[in-house]
């Protein structure tokens, strides 16, 4: 589904972020990528949607080069491809349920968008993502009387309601407890189990990637220090990245 050719990424004209980066993600995927700060984690995910341009090289999605997209056709790319962020992104004086509907704007119309007019087929959407990320009861609930892992499983919940093909995920649970962060990867996995969406994650917390991702990605310095079934990976190679 996703093909990253030769990706470079250089910022200020001198700082590399990636360089010679090439990956293929496939259709129902769970995977990690780990690596120290700033070894290029965050701007690889955000190449993949258009967030990040390439100083050289190509992202393809659905045999789309991401690059050329403009207007409507890079909004529907959006629209595909969800992207959690290790921030929350809710409107604390809204309820859960409006802040998952959130995700449902990309198809409304401006005028809808503008003010707020959903369908029973967005209300419907919306609180099976809520049932999906085990938060249903707290639907009418303000989003500042959560606690920080439930507020990452509404945001969970507000991307999955846009129904998209892939979801990314920045460092999702870089800010919580031990098993808040436990909670939230469970998420992921019954995501991508009941729907079988494409899920790829940016982590820094070794043991999580291992038990949750099929397949690990290892950046260094920009470059990929290995590609492999989780299952294959070894302690050295882990000392290594982290060396």
């Amino acid at each position: 589904m996703i093909t990253v050719q030769d990706l470079y990424v250089t910022y200020d004209k001198r700082t590399p972020a990636l360089r010679g980066v090439s990956l293929d993600f496939h259709d129902g995927e769970f995977v990690g990528i780990i690596g120290l700060s700033g070894s290029g984690k965050s701007t690889l995910l955000k190449t993949l949607n258009g967030l990040v341009s390439p100083s050289k090289g190509k992202v393809f999605v659905e045999d789309k080069d991401v690059s050329r997209l403009k207007g409507k056709e890079l909004r529907d790319l959006r629209r595909g491809i969800g992207f959690v962020f290790q921030e929350f992104n809710l409107v604390d004086r809204s309820s859960v349920l409006e802040n998952v509907l959130i995700g449902r704007l990309g198809y409304q119309s401006s005028f809808k968008s503008f003010f707020g007019v959903f369908q029973d087929e967005d209300y419907r959407l919306a609180e099976e993502a809520l049932e999906t990320v085990g938060l249903k009861e707290k639907t009418f609930e303000r989003g500042d009387q959560l606690s920080g892992g439930q507020k990452q499983r509404v945001a969970i919940a507000k991307t999955l309601a846009q129904e998209p093909r892939v979801i990314l995920a920045d460092e999702p649970v870089a800010s919580l407890d031990r098993n808040s962060g436990k909670a939230v990867m469970d998420t992921f996995q019954r995501i991508q189990q009941k729907y079988g969406i494409s899920i790829i994650v940016n982590l820094h917390d070794v043991d999580l990637a291992r038990k949750y991702c099929h397949r690990l990605v290892g950046l260094k310095n920009g470059k990929i220090l290995f590609d492999q079934k989780t299952e294959e990976i070894s302690d050295d190679d882990i000392t290594g990245l982290y060396s």
